[in-house]
């Protein structure tokens, strides 16, 4: 069973949106980090978004800074992810994790050590 329960993702027209949610089961999310990654077909993962758990600070890939917000619901469990403004270049498999013990930007995929199953995000022009 995945410790990490994604929902939300869709297919949705350019200029849409959708909310990503992401919630623990078992654990509290915790660490020094909560972040999103995505991953196209023929790319690499990226970060998306990370959230620093101690003062909540958040960080963004540039191509979606003022369009995505990260936030968490500690009474929820659940990370989320807001996305606006949804552009094609969106389009990928999106996965939240978490248990980072590096902070920093919470960017880095490869400093984590539990993700979820991800939820495909389709944007069509």
């Amino acid at each position: 069973q995945a410790r990490l329960v994604e929902s939300g993702g869709g297919s949705v027209q350019a200029g849409g949106s959708l909310t990503l949610s992401c919630t623990a089961s078992g654990f509290i999310l915790g660490n020094k980090c909560l972040g999103w990654f995505r991953q196209a077909p023929g790319k690499e993962r990226e970060g998306v978004a990370g959230f620093v758990i101690e003062g909540g600070a958040t960080y963004y890939k540039k191509s979606v800074k003022g369009r995505f917000t990260i936030s968490r619901d500690i009474a929820k469990n659940t990370l989320y992810l807001q996305m606006n403004d949804l552009k094609p270049e969106d389009t990928a498999m999106y996965y939240c994790a978490t248990d980072n013990i590096y902070g920093g930007s919470c960017l880095i995929d490869n400093e984590y050590n539990t993700w979820g199953q991800g939820t495909q995000v389709t944007v069509s022009s």
